[in-house]
């Protein structure tokens, strides 16, 4: 495999693809640090050799003064992602990184928060409940080390850190069912990364506890209107479960707004639990049940796993055990009226 006549002059990217390996680990055998195997290196090697890679020299000089920065990006409109952003910040730091932010939002495509990413330099991405497809991961992976929070990938070279959403929507049907409820409805997050695990989680749990005849889903989402809208749907029904599990602590919130300007008593009447134990859920004047997935564990890992990268490690997915907080929005199943 040479260069094309005309072509441009291959690259170490281009070397990567080629070897099937990330970026990083391509300039590890190049710069003879440890970091690589020995098959590694002769392999990387035999293909640099047959495509004509020379490398940059000026670029080389750039790299050598380590940029110490780790990008993120965080949908700025949920709150479970603030609460990772702080505890990344402190694992980042007791390593002597800094940490560069880019925020998705609805004005802002994740594409262009990535992109922001690139320009400045950092050593690697760590995506915060990443939307990007395959391919766009495989290509991101291909410049820098990348590696996913709270979503799971099957892409190559892409790390991943995330609890166990199938595990953790269970706990809060055992905690339920536990408490009497037989009638339990979750609304789910729609598309949004971890939702099928636990739609799927939710679904065995319930037929676990022979309540399968009861079990609804319900399309919902991420957001407090997701939640309200759901819950509104539910009352008019003219038997309303007497629990809602919602996909997070920002979709239960809609919950419990709806059902506060509705009058109904939680959890006199219905129970609600939430998902994340974002900042949300602590409010006082809420204190939410809800599935702890322990922002600072995947903090560390996620800044761990993204700094293996970087040395040129193998990429690994590390799944967590999350963990039910009790509150105030949960209770007994209520009793026959009198």
């Amino acid at each position: 495999m040479t260069e094309e006549a005309g072509g441009a002059r291959p690259t170490m990217a281009d070397v990567a693809r080629a070897a099937g390996i990330s970026t990083a680990l391509v300039s590890i055998v190049m710069r003879g640090v440890p970091g690589a195997s020995d098959a590694t290196r002769k392999r990387v090697l035999k293909i640099a050799d047959e495509m004509g890679y020379v490398p940059d020299q000026r670029a080389r000089k750039l790299r050598q003064s380590s940029s110490r920065l780790l990008g993120v990006t965080f949908e700025l409109q949920q709150p479970f992602h603030g609460d990772l952003v702080e505890q990344i910040y402190a694992a980042a730091a007791r390593r002597g990184y800094d940490v560069m932010l880019s925020a998705v939002a609805p004005s802002r495509e994740e594409a262009t928060a990535v992109g922001a990413l690139l320009r400045e330099r950092c050593e690697a991405a760590v995506l915060l409940g990443s939307r990007l497809g395959a391919d766009e991961l495989t290509r991101l992976a291909r410049r820098l080390p990348t590696l996913l929070v709270a979503r799971h990938t099957d892409v190559p070279g892409v790390g991943v850190v995330r609890g166990d959403d199938h595990a953790g929507v269970a706990l809060a049907v055992d905690h339920l069912a536990a408490l009497g409820h037989r009638h339990i409805a979750h609304i789910d997050g729609a598309g949004a990364p971890g939702s099928s695990d636990r739609r799927l989680g939710f679904l065995e749990a319930m037929g676990r506890h022979g309540l399968q005849d009861s079990a609804e889903v319900l399309t919902g989402g991420l957001t407090e209107t997701a939640g309200a809208d759901g819950m509104r749907y539910l009352l008019a029904r003219e038997t309303p479960p007497t629990a809602v599990v919602a996909f997070n602590d920002r979709c239960a919130t809609g919950v419990l707004d709806v059902l506060g300007r509705e009058g109904r008593a939680v959890p006199g009447e219905i129970s609600v639990v939430g998902y994340d134990d974002s900042r949300l859920a602590k409010f006082p004047h809420v204190r939410m049940t809800t599935v702890s997935q322990d922002a600072p564990r995947l903090a560390e890992a996620a800044v761990s796993g993204a700094l293996d990268l970087v040395a040129g490690r193998e990429a690994a997915e590390s799944v967590f055990a999350p963990h039910l907080v009790e509150r105030a929005t949960t209770g007994p199943v209520p009793g026959p009226a009198l």
